[in-house]
């Protein structure tokens, strides 16, 4: 084996003495730890990627159910409008018996106790 600058190979005793092995077992020390740390990053950009698509279905999920209760209240403040621009004595008069009922079930409540 012929290296550069080390001349043919077959003195082995130049070769060991130069120096170069050391660098060489420390090139592969730093290479298997370089290793190491790019499969950390792999594995933990994997993880990333796939807790982002979970994000992202729950984020469209929310986004249905809130497009479905923003229809629901519409609906519902449609409701309030055309009951507004009925008569404001059928409205007063809703408001009494409930509040009628509701002072009835109180007295009822207590009553018992």
């Amino acid at each position: 084996m012929r290296r550069a600058g080390l001349g043919d190979g077959a003195q082995g005793g130049n070769y060991v003495a130069s120096g170069y092995s050391v660098y060489e077992e420390e090139n592969e020390h730093l290479q298997e730890g370089l290793r190491a740390k790019v499969a950390a990053l792999k594995h933990l950009s994997i993880d990333i990627g796939q807790e982002v698509k979970y994000q992202n279905k729950m984020l469209d999920d929310m986004d249905t159910d809130f497009d479905s209760t923003g229809g629901l209240l519409g609906a519902t403040m449609g409701r309030l409008k055309l009951l507004s621009r009925g008569s404001q004595t059928r409205i007063f008069c809703y408001v009494l018996l409930f509040a009628l009922f509701v002072f009835f079930v109180l007295y009822w409540v207590i009553r018992l106790r």
